[in-house]
């Protein structure tokens, strides 16, 4: 072999593992995409059964359902009042509760409607709610930014007692601390007097 075609074989493998790193990447791509719905995008456009997506909205009200073991139905519902029953074998969070957003993500079993979960999402504080779900109700007026909470996701009232209540802990503390520092001169006196 010349020192050209040595040359162009070394170019040639390295563009076939470049082509063969990219393929892969592609296609780990495309098995890990999982688009966003609401009820209300699902009743325009079906989805196929099998493909993988995220539902999100609001859990039903009396709608959760407890089966055997740890199998859970529920409906996810949105403003434009349609409803997807969601099937979920596992552990909910502690947060979820009927009324409170949700994000489950799996899919659509063959033959019927009912969306099979893998995971599900509960929202977090007071005023959290999925970026996409946020941005739909605030396109149809139905949600608005700042409302539901202080910035720290509680009410206005739970964060104003927890300001209070370490208020009087820190009272209480400089209160004992100097209790201790005049025992402490106290005791400081009776030594330098007894002898």
């Amino acid at each position: 072999m010349t020192r050209k075609q040595k040359r162009l074989a070394v170019i040639a493998g390295g563009m076939s593992f470049i082509l063969v790193a990219v393929l892969l990447v592609m296609f780990a791509f495309s098995q890990s995409v999982a688009y966003f719905y609401m009820p209300g995008d699902l009743a325009k456009t079906p989805v196929a059964p099998g493909t993988r997506i995220r539902l999100g909205g609001l859990v039903g009200a009396g709608s959760v359902l407890r089966g055997e073991g740890s199998v859970v139905r529920f409906a996810v519902t949105d403003p434009s009042g349609e409803i997807v029953t969601v099937r979920y074998q596992g552990i909910l969070p502690d947060l979820f509760r009927e009324g409170q957003g949700v994000v489950t993500e799996g899919t659509f079993e063959t033959g019927s409607n009912v969306f099979t979960a893998d995971t599900v999402l509960a929202k977090h504080d007071e005023t959290y709610m999925p970026k996409d779900v946020a941005d739909r109700l605030k396109a149809q007026g139905l949600w608005e930014e700042g409302k539901g909470g202080s910035p720290q996701g509680q009410p206005p009232q739970a964060a104003e007692a927890k300001a209070q209540e370490a208020k009087s802990q820190e009272a209480r503390a400089q209160e004992t601390k100097a209790q201790e520092t005049k025992a402490e001169e106290t005791k400081a006196q009776e030594t330098k007097a007894a002898p």
